[in-house]
């Protein structure tokens, strides 16, 4: 076949940042090839389906995201540090896709599992797996804090599960009253609210 464009990247992008911006049923594969300037045919040459771009789509940003956590701060780092960093990362980047279009978006992953998750099967799994890491992440970190004496308390599950909860409730509360003021203490309100539990939860 010898295909050497980028193509099949540009729909992977555009299938980010459409569903992100709209939602996956209002999305079309016109929608897409447009925005990627990719020709319908060359679609079915890279993806079968809507559902197979979204699904791979997903991984894309999921690995990403993943990498960034690791760049944001040193090994030597406090066990949470990254997660601080990682929070007000994505504070920021919300606040600045809100200047630039009106919208609070949300989070791409929970918006869309919430949005298909009884529809489409795969998408839901990835979905899943995606998640998953990162709550998984929140509690290893956690996990290190309390082992380090940075956190007091020691059931660092329950605990992961709700700094994960508050960061999903967070941004979709944002999303839904569209509000970008909920978002600019996201970190600080993170901290403190380890703090003030810490003594309850121990």
């Amino acid at each position: 076949m010898g295909r050497t464009s980028n193509a099949r990247d540009r729909l992977i992008d555009a299938a980010n940042e459409l569903i992100w911006n709209h939602s996956y049923g209002a999305v079309t594969i016109e929608m897409i090839c447009e925005q990627a300037r990719v020709r319908k045919g060359s679609f079915y040459y890279f993806f079968d389906s809507k559902s197979t771009l979204a699904a791979t789509a997903l991984l894309v940003w999921g690995t990403k995201r993943k990498q960034l956590i690791e760049e944001l701060a040193p090994p030597e780092a406090p066990p949470l540090e990254r997660i601080w960093k990682y929070l007000d990362l994505v504070a920021a980047n919300q606040i600045a896709a809100y200047e630039k279009n009106g919208r609070v978006l949300g989070c791409p992953f929970f918006t869309l599992g919430s949005e298909i998750c009884k529809q489409d099967e795969q998408l839901r799994s990835v979905l899943q797996e995606i998640l998953a890491y990162f709550s998984h992440t929140f509690e290893e970190a956690i996990r290190r804090a309390q082992a380090s004496g940075d956190l007091k308390g020691t059931d660092a599950a329950m605990k992961g599960r709700l700094l994960w909860a508050y960061y999903e409730g967070t941004l979709t509360r944002a999303r839904i009253k569209n509000d970008p003021e909920l978002l600019r203490t996201l970190s600080a309100d993170a901290r403190a609210l380890m703090g003030a539990r810490q003594l309850q939860l121990s």
